[in-house]
């Protein structure tokens, strides 16, 4: 049951992720992913979920089943997608419309036609049944208790082409009783003041309640959304992170961000919007699509700033570079290291890391120099935060931060003959006053030195068993050099609670590799709140 919200109804945020956004290529949603990503938006507050269209297909109709019992929704209503009647029928003889009602949804919306020559060529009827088909759909479905919004698919090129036909189809399906007629931009080829003036127009014209349907394929959705909401649209229909057949649709979280934060709308309950970027990310993982760095208000890099002009304004005042407070989305200022940086970079960079500087401006510009230095030879520390910060606590503490100090390590290959391979490695090295001997083999060479620096330490270290390498990426920088080029390499790894990056730049892969190695098991150790040698 849904609960009572401070939100009236004069505004509507209606989802639609679990159907136009499922028709991206690559997401394949199971019933399961679908009630996960419905409890999302629900905690997120939108006003309407659209599930699907039930009866079309075994998911949908499952999922609407399961949703009734497993889901208590507390901000969102379910609703259920279909078509208007077939030509010839009655709705209340069409299977499809019944299958709308068997959802048990308390809301439908059903698709119609609004181009003359949508209905002429791909329905095959004339002007006047489609009508006919509109309004009866309607009337039924709103005589059966159910609330009901009309798509107008293809109404802006319809528009175009036949605005009076179009009108027709709006004044009809607002007369039958539909409670929000959608204008939809089915194939995404409109502009903003273009959006704006047909809204405007077809609002004067027929007096109904208006919706705005935007896909993304000039890039404007999101825009073309707001231009609808300027012209007097009072529902919005958006998918989590864009979402959506070919490009896109209107990404749900710019366009609900730009409602509250800058239309001030309250379009969502009171303390949603902070979860906005949390919701964002939870949806992409389920969906097994990586989150969007660059995403407005929700991405990594939203509020992340590199230049060292940039960095000396933000120590001044945040608000000179950032738009909005990133905390209001649930999002962080990030300041990246890199040779871009400048003192402010450095200094607001060891704030964020827990680092004192203590204004000390000779440190400061020591680490801008080793920064660039290290940058110039090819290591990267805005993609590699921890070997930043351990390069930083060493100029501040005037040396290296050890856990441990290798003497030697080695990476044997054997290709044998029968097309088999085998990857041994050998570190020696001390901790604690101990010399270590540690051997292991690997799937690879890489691997192999993994395996056996984290033989040798765990017995000294046994907060290292938790450390698991998650990524590991290499880039050749000077490519003209051929096989003798330097190579980077970035890893990722986990404790469990968190993820770092470190970085290593070498002539040789394995070399690069064991640096990055080193920087992420020091890491760790740091993180894990263990001592370092004297």
């Amino acid at each position: 049951m849904t609960e009572t919200s401070e939100l009236d109804d004069s505004f509507h945020v209606f989802d639609t992720t679990l159907r136009d956004g499922a028709q991206r290529e690559g997401i394949n949603l199971t019933v399961a992913d679908k009630l996960a990503i419905a409890r999302h938006l629900d905690d997120f507050g939108v006003g309407f979920i659209e599930g699907g269209w039930p009866g079309a297909n075994p998911r949908d109709t499952e999922f609407f089943a399961r949703a009734r019992q497993e889901i208590d929704f507390r901000h969102a209503q379910l609703v259920a997608f279909g078509s208007t009647r077939r030509a010839g029928t009655t709705a209340d003889q069409d299977p499809q419309v019944r299958a709308l009602l068997e959802s048990g949804a308390p809301v439908i919306t059903l698709v119609a036609k609004s181009h003359d020559r949508h209905v002429e060529l791909a329905l095959r009827t004339t002007l006047d049944e489609n009508l006919a088909m509109v309004r009866d759909t309607v009337s039924f479905l709103k005589e059966q208790g159910r609330r009901v919004f009309i798509d107008c698919e293809h109404f802006f090129d319809g528009y175009r082409a036949n605005p009076e036909y179009a009108k027709a189809v709006v004044r009809t399906a607002s007369e039958a009783g539909a409670d929000v007629v959608v204008l939809c931009d089915t194939n995404g080829g409109m502009l903003p003041a273009q959006i704006q003036a047909v809204v405007a127009t077809v609002l004067a014209d027929t007096g109904a309640r208006l919706g705005i349907h935007a896909q993304d394929d000039t890039g404007c959705a999101v825009a073309n959304t707001l231009a609808a909401v300027d012209a007097g649209a009072t529902h919005v229909q958006c998918t989590a992170n864009g979402y959506g057949e070919r490009v896109g649709n209107a990404n749900l979280f710019p366009v609900v961000a730009a409602l509250e934060l800058k239309y001030g709308k309250k379009v969502l309950p009171e303390g949603r919007l902070r979860e906005m970027t949390r919701i964002s990310h939870a949806i992409a993982e389920v969906v097994n699509l990586t989150p969007s760095t660059h995403q407005p208000y929700v991405g990594l890099s939203a509020f992340a700033h590199k230049a060292g002009l940039h960095a000396s304004a933000i120590k001044v005042d945040p608000d000179l570079y950032q738009h909005i407070d990133p905390e209001l989305v649930g999002n962080t200022m990030r300041m990246l290291v890199s040779d871009m940086a400048g003192r402010a970079s450095i200094e607001l960079k060891g704030k964020e890391l827990g680092v004192e500087l203590g204004g000390d401006r000779e440190l400061v510009g020591r680490v801008v120099e080793r920064v660039k230095e290290r940058e110039l030879a090819g290591y990267t520390y805005e993609a590699a935060d921890a070997s930043f910060e351990l390069l930083l606590r060493a100029e501040v503490q005037g040396r290296p931060l050890r856990y441990f100090e290798v003497e030697s390590w080695r990476a044997i290959v054997e290709d044998r003959p029968d097309g088999s391979h085998a990857n041994e490695a050998t570190v020696k090295l001390w901790a604690k006053g101990e010399r270590i001997v540690a051997t292991a083999e690997g799937n690879g060479p890489v691997n192999a030195l993994d395996r056996s620096l984290r033989v040798g330490l765990e017995k000294i270290y046994p907060q290292l068993a938790k450390l698991e390498l998650v990524d590991y990426k290499v880039r050749i920088l000077e490519g003209r050099h051929g096989t003798n080029s330097a190579t980077r390499v970035l890893i990722s790894t986990s404790d469990g609670a968190g993820e770092w990056s470190t970085v290593g730049v070498a002539e040789n892969v394995i070399a690069a590799s064991w640096q990055a190695l080193e920087d992420a098991y020091t890491y760790g150790l740091l993180r894990a709140g263990v001592a370092p040698a004297q």
